[in-house]
């Protein structure tokens, strides 16, 4: 049991070491050949942070255990808006501003609602899949396009996010050796992180006699996530709510449409009642809960407080809870 838990953790730790220096030299790596900022920051820091969750999923479906890889993009979703949002919240309150609600919001509300759809027979097949990595390119072409055809003066007015984005992705800067040095090693790292982490997680479920998908939405949900943890609660310090709040609502994108897509695709699998019932229920109704949150009212601003902080985490700690309960009972 040790040893299993120890290849959890080492995995996780090189998955998370493994994106953030991937994206470094991913990033670096574009500035030098002249890829605008705005589209680093919206392509390769939107992988970056997905790397871990996409990396551990196809892996995860490749040895038949697809189950981690469903956990773990449903379970992160969960973790991203009530714990790290509800974390982030509790530092320092997130202002939500109109664009957001207007466009950023919609488009996750309406992905998680065909997520939804798609597992209503309970089954995850490959042209669901298909469908789901149809839809992610067609959103990064577009978001791509708007990118390129809005200037500066113009992209910060009308979409804070893409602001943002932007604005972090000027702040790297290696030189080109070092940046494709940290690339190729960043790529490697999450290749052997997330083989040694996807040992360690069947080895444990195994052990526990769960299935691997509880491993994916408690252990790997969390772990993938720490990311987005890091990045979303710097950035509230630094008092940048729109980036706190944008790296969530991207890697829920990501999460719904790259990760659960190409798990499908290489796996198609049969998934429990629990997670439609339960998982899903449980992300639909956090993912609704931003545009509340949000709204503002009486003509002001909308906001996630510290107190709306407090209520988030408090639904991921119960529905932890309720995880381990039912491991438990079974």
């Amino acid at each position: 049991m040790i040893m299993t838990i120890f290849a959890v953790l080492t995995g996780l730790g090189l998955l998370v070491w493994g994106a953030d220096r991937f994206v470094d030299g991913a990033a670096s790596t574009a500035k030098h050949f002249g890829m605008p900022s705005l589209l680093i920051g919206m392509v390769i820091l939107g992988f970056g942070t997905s790397a871990p969750e996409m990396v551990v999923s196809a892996l995860a479906a490749m040895n038949g255990n697809a189950g981690i890889g469903l956990g773990n993009a449903y379970g992160s979703n969960i973790a991203n808006i009530a714990l790290i949002l509800g974390v982030t919240a509790m530092i320092s309150p997130i202002k939500v501003s109109s664009a957001v609600l207007r466009k950023e919001l919609p488009i996750l509300t309406l992905v998680t609602a065909l997520s939804i759809f798609f597992l209503a027979d309970l089954y995850l097949s490959r042209l669901n899949a298909v469908i789901l990595l149809v839809l992610f390119f067609f959103l990064m072409a577009w978001a791509i396009v708007q990118g390129v055809k809005q200037p500066c003066d113009s992209v910060e007015h009308s979409d804070p996010l893409a602001k943002d984005v932007e604005t972090e992705a000027v702040e790297y800067s290696l030189p080109l050796n070092r940046a494709i040095f940290w690339l190729a090693a960043g790529l490697l790292l999450l290749l052997a992180g997330s083989r040694i982490f996807v040992w360690g997680a069947v080895a444990m479920a195994g052990m526990l006699g769960v299935s691997d998908l509880i491993i994916g939405l408690t252990v790997a949900a969390i772990g993938t996530s720490l990311p987005e943890l890091a990045s979303s609660v710097l950035a509230a310090r630094k008092g940048e709510h729109e980036l706190a709040l944008g790296n969530v609502i991207g890697s829920n994108l990501f999460n719904t449409l790259a990760v659960v897509g190409i798990s499908g695709v290489i796996y198609p699998v049969a998934v429990e009642a629990s997670v439609l019932y339960r998982d899903m229920a449980v992300m639909g109704i956090l993912t609704l809960s931003l545009f509340v949150l949000g709204y503002g009212f009486r003509g002001k601003q909308g906001r996630i407080s510290r107190f709306d902080g407090g209520i988030l985490f408090l639904v991921y700690v119960c529905y932890t809870a309720g995880l381990a309960i039912s491991v438990i009972k079974s």
